[in-house]
Parts: structure tokens; C-alpha cells; sequence
């Protein structure tokens, strides 16, 4: 996968050429069918961080691995220092995804990092660069894995998920790179929080706002919180497609399509009344040994994400899913059933860090601008944690998740120039 590049207007072209090959490199270390695959917790995560330590080893950074094999970076010295801010992100991917979401933040900090040792440039703060396993959902079930473990968040629960491919559970998975698994079950921080002063994370946007804009950059004000399922089976009853009326009928995929159909009709309302709120079904399937066209489905299973800035839409949002359930099971005589609820809390980002990073836009002669973010990300567990919490944006076209993220480096230079000025002091 190619960085796209024009004309890189922020920070050196030795930085953007450093940034490139990394992006490039690590790219060829992960392909897939399509786009790349990092799955979490696997031998090519382990890889991609390997082949971090070692750029970070060649240009002078140290380097360390946490309880929970995260790999770190920051400058000679200051890796015991008493209060560090953090800029991190994640290694890993989805399936088949784009190579930088995630990846971009790790890289801006290691840019920031070398970019301060070869100019000889102060920090205003240490600064340790974390590059975090295991954000993305699609391989176990639940999100933030890597952040809520390092936080002594992660639960029983989430330990028991198992893997989309082999079906092994977490805990399985995190022992095999060397996770301490039952200092997680104890609800143990796997890192000092206390000395954490602050945590930065830049990310590829996953929307079209930026673009819309016409800005390489923004600085994020939170973070929507959300509410999902990974599988709720809608169970009915099979029968021939042309010999069953429909009073008669028991379909669990027009009694799925009624229910989304009715959350649907929620969002509208919700939206009319100035209040936060997407709504997703990323995942649909019936039985492939069984479903046939001439066959009414007997059962289907299907996936469901709501997301908002507001906890209390995010409750008002369970109360409805609950009620019309109840309302479609006996409108059409079938059976919902839910796996366990994942649940992660909206998250505001720092007032005083926003403020600080908007001013470093600004000494970076860029348009101050301050954005939501409708995805979630590992800040909101390190802001869940009490760490004063940060983002910044990158312009990103054709959305995240998917072969075709088109991040271009002059406007990734631009968001990383952002978090160098914050971090020498700037702002």
C-alpha cells in the first residue's frame, strides 16, 4: 500500500520520507486479499512491533515492552520520569482494513520523537510513545482491549470472548504473547496511571467532515460512547415460502427488519430533537446450511451498534430496543435473543488540552478547528481512567475499516506538526 503523496507542507522532508517508509514497510508486512490485516494479539502484530523497536533502536530512541506487551518509545532518559505525557495508538487492524488507522498516531509519535533528538529540540514534558494490540472489535467482540487492560478495565467477560477465526477466548490469545492473564482478572492497572499527565492520540478521521472542510487537521472535543451486540438471534419458525400465509407466519428476518425498521424511526426522532446518536447493523446472516430461497427463515442472527456523545441516549436508546423487542415478538410471534451487552461510556477530551492543541494549529498556521468524533478510540478508556485526554484528526478519504483509506502524507504531516508544537511547548 502506497502513501499518497503531494506537496508535504508541514514539518521536514526527511520527517515525511521517515513516515512514508513506515507506512510502506509495515504494509508489505501485513498484506491481505485486499488492503491489510493486523489481527490482534497475532504473530504479525508481534512483527510490526519488532520492526518498531528496531527503527526506534536505530534512531537513538529507548525502547520497552509494558505487562501487557505494548511496545514504548521516548527519548535517552526519560523513561523514568516522574510525569510523562502519552501519545499512542494502536497496531493492530480489522480484516482486510486500511494500514493507517491506528498505525498513523503510533508513527506521529515516533516522527515527534526523532524529529526533537535530531534537532536536539526540548519537551516541554517527557513524552513516552505507545504503541498499543488490540483496539479493533472485529476479532474478539470487544473494543479497547489493549487500553482497558493497561487501565485494569478489562473484565471477566471480555477475557472470555473468543476469537472470529478459531474460536479460542481472549485470555488464550493475550497469554501466548506473554499477557500476565490473571493480574487482568484481578482488575489490576497493568502501568502506573499516576504519572500519566496527559494522553494524545492522533487518528485518521473515519468521516467526511474534514473533507467537506477542505482542513488536513482537527482537534477533537469527545468521543461517542456506545452500546452493541455482537449477535442477537431473531428465532421463528421455517416453512414454505408459497404455502404459508402471512398470518401464519413466523419470519425472523421480517421480524429483524421490523425491529431495525422501528430503531430507525427512533434515530429520526432523536436527531429532530438536537440529540446525538448513529445507529449500525453491520452484521446479517441466516443459517447457509439451511436457508434456501423457497424456505421461510426459521432464524437469523444480526449485529447492532449504537453510539452517541450523550449517556443519557444511549440509555433512552436501551429502554427502545428493549420495548420494541417485546412489541415485535408479539406482533410476529418470534424470539429475540441478546448476548451479553458491550457497553463503553462517551468520553469528552480535555478542555484545557483542546484549547492548548487548537493553539498549536495555530502556531502551525493552520485553521483552528474543533470536531466531534463519531468512532471510538482508546482515549476514551484513558479519559474513562481520569487521564486528561486529547485527539487530533487527520483528513482521510473514503472513510476507515475498509482496502481504500486515502490518508495523504502532506495532510498527516500537518496533524503531526499539531502534536510537535503542543509537545516543545509551543501552545
Amino acid at each position: 500500500m502506497t502513501v499518497q503523496v503531494r506537496t508535504v507542507d508541514a514539518g521536514s522532508a526527511d520527517d515525511a520520507a521517515m513516515a512514508a517508509r513506515l507506512f510502506e514497510d509495515i504494509a508489505k508486512m501485513s498484506p491481505d486479499t485486499e488492503g491489510v490485516s493486523r489481527p490482534a494479539y497475532s504473530e504479525i502484530e508481534t512483527k510490526v512491533l519488532k520492526y518498531l523497536e528496531d527503527f526506534a533502536v536505530e534512531n537513538g530512541l529507548e525502547v520497552w515492552y509494558d505487562a501487557c506487551c505494548n511496545a514504548n518509545f521516548c527519548l535517552p532518559g526519560d523513561r523514568d520520569a516522574e510525569g510523562v505525557v502519552v501519545v499512542g495508538s494502536h497496531a493492530d487492524s480489522v480484516p482486510a482494513g486500511g494500514n493507517f488507522d491506528g498505525l498513523a498516531g503510533i508513527v506521529a509519535g515516533l516522527v515527534c520523537l526523532v524529529r526533537a533528538r535530531r534537532s536536539g529540540a526540548a519537551l516541554a514534558r517527557p513524552v513516552h510513545v505507545l504503541a498499543m494490540r488490540g483496539e479493533e472489535s472485529a476479532w474478539f467482540g470487544p473494543c479497547y482491549i489493549g487500553s482497558k487492560a493497561l487501565t485494569g478495565t478489562l473484565s471477566e467477560a471480555d477475557l472470555a470472548a473468543c476469537h472470529s477465526g478459531d474460536g479460542r477466548p481472549l485470555s488464550d490469545h493475550m497469554a501466548d504473547v506473554g499477557v500476565p492473564v490473571e493480574r487482568l482478572r484481578a482488575g489490576e492497572p497493568m502501568i502506573d496511571l499516576s504519572r500519566i499527565e496527559a494522553y494524545i492520540e492522533l487518528h485518521i478521521e473515519q468521516g467526511p467532515v474534514l473533507i467537506g472542510k477542505d482542513l488536513p487537521a482537527a482537534v477533537v472535543s469527545g468521543i461517542r460512547g456506545n452500546i452493541r451486540h455482537r449477535t442477537i438471534r431473531c428465532v421463528g419458525e421455517a416453512g414454505h415460502s408459497g404455502a404459508v400465509p402471512r398470518a401464519f407466519r413466523r419470519d425472523s428476518v421480517l421480524a429483524m427488519a421490523d425491529l431495525l425498521t422501528r430503531l430507525d424511526e427512533h434515530w429520526v426522532t432523536i436527531l429532530a430533537k438536537g440529540n446525538d446518536l448513529v445507529l449500525t447493523c453491520g452484521m446479517v446472516g441466516t443459517d447457509p446450511d439451511k436457508h434456501a430461497m423457497s424456505r421461510i427463515p426459521d432464524e437469523v442472527s444480526f449485529s447492532l451498534d449504537m453510539r452517541s456523545l450523550s449517556p443519557t441516549t444511549l440509555d433512552e436508546m436501551r429502554k427502545l430496543l428493549a420495548s420494541e423487542i417485546r412489541q415485535v415478538e408479539r406482533d410476529r410471534k418470534v424470539r429475540f435473543e441478546l448476548d451479553r451487552e458491550m457497553r463503553v461510556e462517551p468520553a469528552l477530551c480535555d478542555p484545557d488540552l483542546v484549547a492548548r492543541l487548537t493553539r498549536a494549529m495555530e502556531s502551525a498556521a493552520q485553521e483552528g478547528f474543533v470536531m466531534p468524533s463519531g468512532a471510538g478510540h482508546d482515549a476514551a478508556v484513558f479519559a474513562g481512567a481520569g487521564i486528561p485526554t486529547a485527539m487530533v484528526f487527520v483528513r482521510n478519504r473514503n472513510g476507515s475499516h475498509n482496502p481504500h483509506e486515502a490518508m495523504e502524507l502532506d495532510d498527516f504531516m500537518a496533524a503531526t506538526e499539531i502534536i510537535y508544537q503542543f509537545l516543545t511547548g509551543a501552545s
